[in-house]
């Protein structure tokens, strides 16, 4: 994975691993970093809400930093975002009250939030993310589109469910090898697609979304 992406051109920083807290490889669910400020999040499972402290000396130099409080709860991988729109999923680990703080935090800063039903999955990012500014890879089993107007669906196959979830940086993709007919179907589609395998992943229900923070090293 980060050999993949630096081959790539893209800088790596591998954070210090938290022995105690097991699902901290999943580190974008901790925190979303916008070019103007970065949001720590309140996982809606309690034992990962110690996370979200150990990422505060790596963020605070980076972006100013404003954080979700109880009752609320949001998570990063249910937060897909294409230009200034943040989609975000209302799941099991997504509250309202979640939704509502995270559109407070970022409405002065020109972003929309668009709630988006998720009745099949963990989060939005395991059953839709964008494979560009006006395209969604989708399970649409798993997640609830029907309000979404505007924007292209690319169905993933039905014996690949779990072949949604594709990490989008610049005009590159990333997904997963274990996902071939989905992979025909972006290289098809005339996309720059890095196959890689982190199947490993997939057996905690993990996409390639969840194991990074993107954001933009010189965001002016």
């Amino acid at each position: 994975y980060c050999a993949s992406l630096q081959g790539a051109g893209i800088q790596v920083q591998v954070l210090e691993t938290s022995s105690d807290l097991p699902d901290s490889a999943f580190v974008e669910d901790c925190a979303l970093i916008l070019d103007e400020l970065a949001v720590l999040t309140r996982p809606g499972s309690p034992s990962r809400q110690p996370e979200v402290e150990r990422l505060v000396p790596f963020l605070a130099p980076l972006r100013p930093l404003v954080q979700i409080q109880s009752p609320a709860a949001l998570e990063g991988g249910d937060v897909l975002r294409i230009g200034k729109t943040l989609f975000v999923g209302s799941s099991t680990r997504t509250n309202s009250a979640g939704i509502k703080a995270l559109t407070e935090f970022v409405q002065a800063h020109g972003y929309r939030v668009v709630p988006v039903p998720v009745p099949g999955s963990l989060h939005l990012k395991t059953g839709c993310t964008a494979v560009d500014d006006e395209t969604l890879l989708a399970n649409l089993e798993w997640v609830d589109l029907s309000d979404l107007k505007g924007l292209r669906i690319l169905p993933v196959a039905e014996a690949e469910p779990w072949a949604a979830n594709v990490l989008r940086i610049g005009d590159r993709l990333w997904a997963q090898t274990a996902f071939p007919r989905t992979l025909e179907m972006l290289y098809g589609a005339g996309y720059m697609v890095e196959a890689i395998d982190c199947g490993e992943f997939l057996k905690a229900e993990a996409g390639l979304t969840c194991l990074s923070l993107v954001y933009n090293t010189n965001p002016a």
